[in-house]
C-alpha cells in the first residue's frame, strides 16, 4: 500500500486535506495528515519533526511514502526527506515553496513579501507569530468556501520563515514532482526547475486541494503511478 503524507502550509491545519483525503482513500491510498505546531515559538525544524513522526509510522507498516507539501510545506517535506532517504519513495509540491540547504522562506519570497510579514508579525502583541491573510490571498473567493476557510485560519510562527533548511543532498536522489496552480501568484515552476523537478500544470487557486479535489487526487496518483514504471524501466 502507498501512504500519502499531506503537509499542509502556513496558517494551516490538517483539515486543509479534508476533501481530499476522501478521492485517495477511494483509490485504495493511505493518508496521514500531520498537524504542524503553530503555538509558540515554533520554527520550520519543529514541524520538520513532526513529519518525521509519520514517516516512521509509515514506516513500521511497510509502506511505500509519498510526502506531498503544500505551499511553505514544500520545504518541510523536503528537509524530511533529506533526513530519512530510504523511508522516501517520492516527494511532491504543490505550489511548493523549495530550494537547496540554506534555503528559508525570507531567502525564496520578494522582499515586498518578506518586509510585510515582518511588519504585520511585529504589530502582533507578542511579536512572532504573522496573522493570517484573508482567504482571498490563496485564491479562494466563492462565499461558501470563504466562510468555510475564514475561522480555521491561524497565526503562523514568523520563526517558521526565517529558519532556513539544512540538506545534505539525500533529498536529490529521491524523485520528486512540482504541481503548479495556473494562474501563478508566485514562480512555483522555476523553483522547481531549479532543484531538478518535472512540473505538472493544473488550473486553480493556491488552495486548490479546497476547490478542485478531485482533480488534484488524480494527478498525484498519476504522478505516482508515473514514477513507479520509470523505476520498473
Amino acid at each position: 500500500m502507498t501512504t500519502f503524507i499531506l503537509v499542509h502550509g502556513a496558517w494551516h491545519g490538517p483539515w486543509a486535506s479534508e476533501r481530499l483525503t476522501p478521492f485517495l482513500h477511494n483509490a485504495g491510498m493511505r493518508t496521514l495528515t500531520p498537524a504542524l505546531t503553530l503555538e509558540g515559538d515554533a520554527g520550520l525544524d519543529t514541524h520538520v519533526d513532526e513529519v518525521l513522526t509519520c514517516l516512521d509510522i509509515a514506516a513500521t507498516a511497510g509502506e511505500d511514502v509519498v510526502l506531498v507539501g503544500h505551499s511553505y510545506a514544500g520545504l518541510i517535506v523536503r528537509q524530511a526527506a533529506d533526513l530519512q532517504p530510504d523511508l522516501v519513495n517520492h516527494v511532491i509540491l504543490i505550489d511548493g515553496w523549495a530550494g537547496g540547504d540554506g534555503a528559508s522562506m525570507f531567502s525564496l519570497v520578494p522582499q515586498a513579501f518578506v518586509n510585510a510579514i515582518r511588519a504585520a508579525a511585529h504589530a502582533t502583541t507578542d511579536g512572532c507569530h504573522i496573522p493570517a491573510p484573508p482567504p482571498a490571498s490563496y485564491g479562494i473567493t466563492d462565499p461558501d468556501d470563504t466562510r468555510w476557510l475564514a475561522p480555521r485560519l491561524r497565526p503562523q510562527p514568523l520563526r517558521t520563515f526565517t529558519e532556513a533548511t539544512r540538506l545534505s543532498g539525500a533529498v536529490d536522489q529521491i524523485p520528486g514532482t512540482a504541481i503548479c496552480c495556473r494562474p501563478q501568484p508566485y514562480p512555483f515552476d522555476r523553483l522547481a526547475a531549479a532543484i531538478g523537478y518535472p512540473t505538472i500544470a493544473m488550473n486553480g487557486p493556491h488552495n486548490v486541494m479546497l476547490t478542485h479535489p478531485q482533480a488534484l487526487a488524480q494527478l498525484l496518483l498519476d504522478a505516482v503511478q508515473f514514477n513507479n514504471k520509470k523505476l520498473e524501466e
